[in-house]
């Protein structure tokens, strides 16, 4: 039994080399590297659009392993090319590289006391949503990619972007100016991955969903028009903060009533209300600002059609007129099924497979949506729990931690990903008409 133990193991050991080359040396050289830039960057944030330092910082990284690199896409972004010696496909991997406007509470040695200027107020700002890990992570990837292009069947794009939590008022930015600017093409990329990593899910975890993952992201506005009147005598006008609860009432029951909720989640949330200047005056207007989020573009359709109508008839009913108007600020983040089902058994062979989790949708927004219409795209979510933590606090909060020993697993998943793909004749289509 034992001999055929070893055996098994041998002929395991040669079946897991055959996949890839063996980079178990390059892994093991990289993780200090990637735990030291991903606490550099943490400890001097910058801001979506402004972030010269950091973008030096890679584009730096990228020359010396003699990657031909781009850098000014999208303002700040940085883009390295890297041919294989064997031609073949491109494949796209992108981390995004801005903060947040946080100021950080903690006791870590490589804490961010980094201020700045938000919407013309002074800012704390920090990595509170885990882009320096991905900056990191992604550098890593470059740097065993870069010693083993001899082994590689294609093209690999390094996607480093800016301004993914949204660029300043009045700005283009973020994936979706990097696509406008030609960031899939030239040479055109066949498929892209991304990682997000999470302070809620275990060290070792990757979860991941086919189809809709995250949702579209929607602003909206709505303008109540009443008519001024005393306070003492509501009858002589037209009231717009009764129109305007009786709207948020209304939008609630689009949701409750009449969207199909067993197909996916949908959100409409009213984030702010603006009327009236005195306790005894009825205001003449009212402005309400909210989110819709969505998973579906049918739902979406529907959702929006709903809202704009339901907005203008409420208000007539009351006397008074609205209007609601609706701007797009990401898209689906939208899983080809085709390529999840490509790379599962690259993702469980090197994570694991009891560590590889399905998980339900998230109505939280991702940019990354941008590139996923122009090829087809697997996104996913890496773990940054301390296991057997007891409590973990939440992305864009002053307290958001991440252990750093998550970290090299999201290089190595990215790294083989990569390989596995441009190895492969399987080039799946693009799909990007999530329908639940």
């Amino acid at each position: 039994m034992r001999k055929l133990g070893l055996l098994t193991l041998v002929l395991f050991g040669f079946t897991v080399q055959a996949q890839g080359p063996n980079l178990e040396k390059d892994y093991k050289a990289i993780e200090s590297k990637v735990v030291d830039w991903r606490r550099e960057i943490h400890q001097n944030p910058e801001l979506g659009n402004r972030e010269f330092k950091t973008a030096e910082k890679i584009a730096k990284h990228l020359k010396s392993l003699g990657i031909e690199v781009q850098t000014g896409v999208a303002h700040t972004g940085v883009v390295g090319l890297l041919k294989g010696d064997l031609p073949g496909k491109v494949v796209a991997l992108r981390a995004d590289i801005d903060a947040l406007p946080v100021t950080e509470r903690n006791d870590l040695p490589y804490r961010s006391n980094v201020t700045s200027e938000f919407m013309g107020e002074k800012v704390g700002v920090m990595h509170a949503c885990g882009h320096d890990t991905h900056t990191a992570i992604l550098m890593g990837v470059a740097e065993i990619m870069s010693k083993n292009k001899d082994k590689i069947k294609g093209t690999v794009k390094f996607i480093f972007q800016p301004a993914e939590e949204g660029p300043p008022p009045g700005e283009e930015g973020g994936a979706l100016l990097m696509v406008k600017e030609g960031v899939m093409n030239s040479p055109k990329v066949d498929a892209i991955f991304g990682l997000h990593i999470n302070s809620q899910t275990p060290v070792g975890v990757i979860k991941y969903k086919s189809g809709g993952t995250m949702a579209a992201a929607q602003q909206f506005v709505i303008n109540v028009k009443g008519k001024q009147s005393h306070g003492s005598q509501p009858w002589s006008g037209v009231d717009p903060i009764l129109i305007s609860a009786k709207i948020i009432d209304g939008l609630q029951t689009i949701i409750s009533r009449e969207t199909e909720l067993t197909n996916e989640a949908a959100v409409i949330t009213v984030g702010k209300i603006k009327s009236g200047v005195r306790f005894n005056i009825i205001p003449e207007s009212a402005e309400m600002i909210g989110t819709i989020r969505t998973l579906d573009y049918d739902m979406k359709d529907k959702l929006n059609k709903r809202m704009v109508e339901m907005v203008s008839d409420i208000a007539k009913a009351y006397g008074g007129e609205a209007t609601c108007v609706i701007t797009d600020a990401t898209d689906i983040t939208y899983n080809n099924p085709e390529l999840v089902e490509q790379m599962l058994p690259t993702i469980k062979r090197v994570a694991g497979n009891e560590n590889v989790q399905f998980q339900k949708a998230v109505t939280g927004a991702e940019d990354f949506s941008y590139f996923q219409r122009e090829a087809p795209g697997f996104f996913f979510f890496l773990g940054g729990m301390t296991p057997g933590t007891t409590e973990s606090f939440p992305h864009h909060t002053p307290d958001f931690l991440i252990d750093d020993s998550g970290l090299l697993l999201g290089v190595r998943t990215l790294t083989e990903m990569s390989l596995d793909y441009l190895n492969s004749e399987q080039t799946p289509l693009l799909d990007i008409k999530p329908k639940g």
